[in-house]
Parts: C-alpha cells; sequence; structure tokens
C-alpha cells in the first residue's frame, strides 16, 4: 500500500507506475487515473494531467515531483499551480507536504518548492512554522529550525528546551548554539535575558540537563559566560569525554585546578557512590603517578567504575597484563570488554592456551567476545583454530564473525 503520508513513498510512487509495478488504484479510481498520467512517459500527458489536479488535493505531492520535471512545459505548469496552491494550505497540510517538498528540492530543479516552503514560513514563529517545529519528520524540523534561528523568531529559553528535548542532532546543536548565541547577545529568554540569573536559569540549566553530550558541553562552556564557573566541578565526573574536557577547561578558566578533585574523589576505593566518570577523568588530565590510585578500582563494587578504572590504566599506559587477564573473566561485560582492549598490544604475549579455554560455550558471551578479540589478534594459527571452534556458537555475530575468518574474509 502506498503510505501518503511518506515522502519517500512518493517518489518512489513517481517511479513504480511508470514502470507498471504499482497498482495506481490504491488511492482511488479517479485520483488513480491522474497520478498514472502525471508519471507517464509522455511529457504531453503529464502536462495534461496537471490541468485536472485540482479537484485532488491528496495528489499535491506528485505536483512537487512534477516542479522538477526534465520537461521545462511540464515544470512551468507545475510550478504555476504549486505557486497558487501553497499559500492556502492551512499549517497542517503545508506540514503534511513539507517532506516532499525538501527531499524533491535535492534534485537538481527541486529547489523551486523549497523556495516556496521558505516564503511560506519565514518572517514570523506563526502556526505554519510551529508546526514545522513539530513535525515527525527530521528533515522538516531542521528546515524550520535554520530559518527560526536565523531569523531570530524564538526565545532563547524555547531554543534551549528545543535543543534537550530533540531527538535529531543537527536540531540539537542549531538550537543548543542559538540559545547561547541569544544569552550573549541579551535577547530574550522566555524567563529573562542578558547574561544574570534569568539567562542561566532559563537557558545554560535547560542545557546542563540534555541527554546529549554536545548539548550538555554548551551548557557547561556557557557557565563561565554567565559567572557560575564554579558549577561546572559537578561535570567533572559526567558520562562524557566532551563533557568531562569542557569542565576542565571551565573551572581551570576560572583558577581552578580540576586534578586534585579527581584524585578526592579517587581516594576511598570503597566508595560505593563514586561516580564512574571519575576514574576516566582523573586519567585523562593526571600522570603516571595517578595510577595508584586508579589500581584498587579495579575491584571497586560497581562494574561501571571498575570498567572506567580499566579504561583510564590503559590511557595513562600503565596497566599491567597479569591485573587485565584477571579481568577477562570479570561478570561485567563492559569491565572484559575494557581487559581485552587494553590487552589487544600484547596479546601475543597471552598463553593461546589460556584465551582458548574462554571462548568454550560454558563462558558467558562477553568473556567468549573479548577472548576471541585477543586470539584473532594474536593472528596465524591461534586465529584460525579460535575462528573454526565458534562456527557453532550460540551467538550470531560470533558465529559470522568466525565464518569470515576461516573463509578468508574480513569486515
Amino acid at each position: 500500500m502506498l503510505d501518503v503520508s511518506d515522502p519517500a513513498a512518493w517518489i518512489a510512487f513517481d517511479a513504480d507506475v511508470r514502470g507498471m509495478s504499482l497498482r495506481w488504484d490504491e488511492l482511488g479510481a479517479g485520483a488513480g487515473r491522474v497520478a498514472l498520467d502525471l508519471c507517464s512517459y509522455d511529457g504531453r500527458v503529464r502536462q495534461a494531467a496537471l490541468r485536472r489536479v485540482s479537484g485532488y488535493p491528496e495528489l499535491l505531492p506528485l505536483v512537487v515531483i512534477r516542479c522538477s520535471d526534465w520537461a521545462a512545459p511540464v515544470r512551468e505548469v507545475a510550478r504555476r499551480l504549486l505557486r497558487d496552491v501553497l499559500p492556502r494550505l492551512d499549517a497542517a497540510e503545508l506540514a503534511a507536504l513539507a517532506p516532499v517538498l525538501l527531499r524533491v528540492g535535492r534534485r537538481e530543479r527541486g529547489v523551486f518548492g523549497v523556495e516556496l516552503l521558505r516564503d511560506g514560513v519565514s518572517g514570523v514563529a506563526g502556526e505554519r512554522l510551529v508546526a514545522l517545529l513539530g513535525h515527525a519528520d527530521p528533515v522538516v524540523r531542521r528546515f524550520a529550525c535554520r530559518i527560526a534561528v536565523d531569523e531570530h523568531v524564538l526565545p532563547t529559553g524555547q531554543l534551549a528546551r528545543t535543543a534537550a528535548l530533540d531527538s535529531d542532532v543537527v536540531v540539537q546543536n542549531l538550537c543548543a548554539d542559538a540559545a547561547l548565541a541569544g544569552i550573549g547577545e541579551g535577547r530574550g529568554s522566555g524567563a529573562g535575558t542578558g547574561t544574570g540569573t534569568g539567562a542561566y536559569l532559563d537557558v545554560v540549566s535547560v542545557l546542563l540537563g540534555a541527554r546529549n553530550p554536545r548539548v550538555r558541553s554548551a551548557g557547561v562552556t556557557a557557565l563561565r559566560r554567565v559567572g557560575r564557573a564554579e558549577a561546572a566541578r559537578a561535570f567533572l565526573a559526567d558520562r562524557s569525554a566532551l563533557v568531562r574536557a569542557c569542565a576542565r577547561y571551565v573551572l581551570r578558566q576560572g583558577g581552578a585546578d580540576p586534578l586534585p578533585v579527581y584524585q578526592e574523589w579517587c581516594a576511598d576505593p570503597g566508595d560505593a557512590a563514586l561516580p564512574p566518570g571519575a576514574a576516566i577523568g582523573l586519567a585523562e588530565c593526571g600522570s603516571r603517578t595517578d595510577a595508584a590510585l586508579l589500581l584498587p578500582l579495579l575491584a571497586h563494587s560497581v562494574p561501571a567504575v571498575r570498567a572506567r578504572a580499566v579504561a583510564g590504566l590503559r590511557l595513562l599506559d600503565v596497566a599491567g597484563t597479569e591485573r587485565l587477564r584477571i579481568l577477562m573473566d570479570d561478570p561485567a561485560p563492559a569491565v572484559a570488554r575494557e581487559a581485552s582492549v587494553a590487552l589487544l598490544s600484547s596479546a601475543r604475549q597471552l598463553p593461546t592456551e589460556w584465551l582458548t579455554a574462554r571462548i568454550g560455550p560454558e563462558r558467558p558471551r562477553h568473556t567468549r567476545v573479548a577472548a576471541f578479540r585477543l586470539l584473532c589478534a594474536q593472528g596465524g594459527a591461534a586465529q584460525l583454530a579460535a575462528a573454526a571452534a565458534l562456527l557453532d556458537d550460540p551467538d550470531a555475530k560470533l558465529r559470522r564473525r568466525a565464518e569470515q575468518i576461516t573463509q578468508g574474509r574480513r569486515d
């Protein structure tokens, strides 16, 4: 069936009808006949069909497609029709057509519809622009966000909330950058303006609570601009390396050294509340002498802390082979994975028999994966023997990788 809400479906419909491989009567007898003619090989038939399409508003997506038609007479008729119809569409109707307009706009002659759409929503933050900003299609939201940002039609507070809540990375970045620029330029935030408390509460605090690391990092960096550099301390142990780096930068710019904070956090290996990011953060800004604080964390009760401690020791290049071998049998997949990554450089020094014993079917999947990674790093007969042993492994990914190796192929 043709999904009329899917822009790709209309484009595929256009191509499929030309090959007579799609049932055009899914649209109904009348509309289906016009739709078929709109997609005809004969340009004169397509042009004539455009003059009959006014009674079938559901076929507007095909009119948009014909606006990029290779035949100039067909394009001209389609464009006149679209130029006349588009201003009369309400917000919901325009939003429904927007995905097709934007995707056809990528074609060589498709920019006409995009320009019409831009003209139809530019100038004010009215219903039309709001409908596009809340569209389910991220391509449409990106388009609307760029207009809203360029024309400064949204308050910085709303931009910040969009950055924090939207699922699309491009929209997140656009809105976060615009929200912070709005603080610097003193534009309204919805609850305050300028660089004081209002801007902090309504913009920066929203960015700091975002799930996306890029958005959180933008909020952390802005702490210094709004006079709250000390608040960056709370983000030194963030789960994102980017956010941690920004927090250290902000603290240093404010005259504080983040290293003693990390050292204090990691000093007690029995602290069950230790944030995992503290271990890797210590390694990111510390020296090899700080490994003494990370080693006890390899036995921490929280798996994420153990995993980050392994990653930190690898970063400092002080992780001993024997210590890491023990962690290959850790019950936590993240710990075994980090241990295997840290052991890659010394994989040839590990006993092949010891690793082979860990790819047996009685072992947990994560242990088999970690051991297989190291056997592959050993190469040669060890790799081939391990691959042969895993050809019947219950895990599909391991089997596939084993098959590729035995067949002499690589990803």
